[in-house]
């Protein structure tokens, strides 16, 4: 166990599904000690060797943590090895990491005598608080039930994992744009217009919208103004005036806006010069299909990039996928479906629409991939679509975010009402994540889409259910 230390830091236990959601978690805890029960490792070593796509993360807590405890004693395992010099920066842990040997402990020492993992865990943490008094012991855990059965049975601190949350609550997340109340130009007393080109960019006061973002939209109540913020400084911004009626009035593969927040989402789309395009919003609000609609026009029409990649990522791939037959793009299928959909409704008007759409894959040579095969790939002069990407965490959307190449455009939808991982809520969930982070970054651009267009059923029942 941890030797006794000033009752101002505290000790962490850490659940299993902590070190699943981010392998080096053990690391973030600055001069706090940490305790990995035995039971952990042995969840760790069984996940590992398995198929769940949580297998790699495993792997690498697990070689972490051998990394930093490979010369250490037996007695020094049990007391704690220093975790300084691990990492750099202000937040790089002075604390220590212990293993502690809860398969060894006394029944008299257990609250809970049944030997499900769980419980095994619980009562390391409340041992720990009994023995460490009067030092805080806090469990770490994502599973909520968990949290009930430790608090249920006398532990006094249990918490959630929250250093990659950075909002508190989903109402807070950046819809991508702003309206203002009446009209525009009514807020803004001074402004200085040019021309660059065909485009007007005006100069407004910063204090207009002191929270704004490069690539925020900008709209008002009476649907008179759109604009985007291309710049700012501490004193001014530059907006460029899009139209409201141009806006509406754009099309990609012969899919017009159905409401305004399809045509800013549609105008982000088609932009060259946005590399990362985030689409959130309930289903039926048209993500996937304003999305495979711009992806066919640039890479089809404008002849802009080389291929379209399109990926998701489903909790039961890793497991399933190995038992269809076929190819990987064959297997892949079943999980695409969605994108199949999108491309039926694209062509329901050709004459052969199945001739259409299996000519339109081979030209714009669209490949079904699974997330599982993207690591260590190089993705050059491409778009690569990532569908239902609300089910992915964090660490999850960097090793895909990672793979973008030269030229290559990120396209990622979901609906953060629908996530079907055990441990994501809206807060954690690796979309909420990067649509926080890139919202100052002048390449990607979000939309939250909030109509529901898919039918009139679709729309009532995303209200009322």
């Amino acid at each position: 166990m941890p030797r006794k230390k000033a009752p101002t830091t505290k000790i962490y236990v850490l659940d299993t599904n902590i070190l699943l959601h981010e392998p080096l978690a053990f690391l973030s805890f600055k001069e706090n000690d940490v305790v990995v029960p035995m039971t952990v490792l042995e969840e760790l070593d069984y996940i590992k060797d398995s198929k769940k796509d949580v297998a790699r993360d495993a792997r690498v807590s697990i070689r972490a943590m051998e990394d930093l405890l490979h010369d250490a004693t037996p007695e020094d395992m049990i007391q704690g090895v220093s975790m300084a010099g691990m990492t750099a920066g202000e937040s790089a842990p002075t604390g220590t990491l212990s293993i502690f040997t809860d398969l060894t402990m006394d029944a008299s020492q257990q609250v809970f005598t049944s030997n499900e993992n769980d419980n095994r865990i619980i009562n390391v943490a409340l041992h720990l608080q009994k023995a460490r008094a009067p030092r805080q012991v806090v469990l770490v855990t994502k599973d909520i039930n968990m949290r009930l059965k430790a608090k249920g049975a006398g532990l006094a601190h249990v918490e959630d994992y929250r250093t990659d949350q950075l909002i508190s609550d989903i109402k807070y997340l950046s819809k991508g744009y702003h309206t203002f109340e009446g009209d525009f130009w009514s807020n803004v007393k001074s402004v200085d217009s040019r021309t660059e080109g065909r485009d007007t960019i005006h100069t407004i006061p910063r204090k207009v919208l002191p929270e704004a973002y490069i690539n925020e939209f900008l709209l008002d109540e009476t649907g008179h103004f759109a604009g985007l913020v291309e710049s700012m400084d501490d004193e001014t911004m530059d907006v460029l005036d899009l139209g409201y009626e141009r806006l509406m009035g754009r099309h990609a593969w012969g899919i017009s806006p159905k409401n305004i927040g399809q045509a800013l989402a549609l105008h982000a789309l088609l932009d060259p010069h946005i590399d990362l395009v985030v689409l959130t919003g309930p289903a039926g609000s048209g993500k996937t299909l304003l999305a495979l609609a711009a992806a066919l026009e640039m890479t089809v029409e404008r002849n802009m990039y080389d291929k379209i990649i399109v990926t998701r990522s489903t909790p039961e791939i890793a497991e399933s996928i190995g038992f269809l037959p076929g190819t990987e793009e064959e297997k892949m299928a079943p999980w695409l479906a969605a994108i199949t959909d999108s491309l039926e409704v694209l062509h329901k008007n050709d004459e052969n629409t199945k001739g259409s759409m299996n000519y339109i894959m081979e030209k714009a040579n669209i490949q079904f991939k699974s997330v599982n095969f993207m690591r260590g790939r190089s993705l050059q002069n491409a778009i690569v679509i990532l569908d239902e990407s609300q089910n992915l965490t964090a660490s999850q959307l960097k090793t895909i975010i990672t793979r973008c190449g030269e030229g290559t455009k990120l396209i990622c939808g979901g609906n953060l009402a629908q996530i079907d991982s055990n441990y994501l809520s809206a807060v954690t969930s690796g979309l909420t994540y990067i649509v926080e982070k890139f919202k100052n970054f002048s390449g990607s651009a979000t939309i939250n889409l909030d109509g529901v267009v898919r039918s009139r059923l679709a729309e009532f029942a995303e209200e009322q259910l």
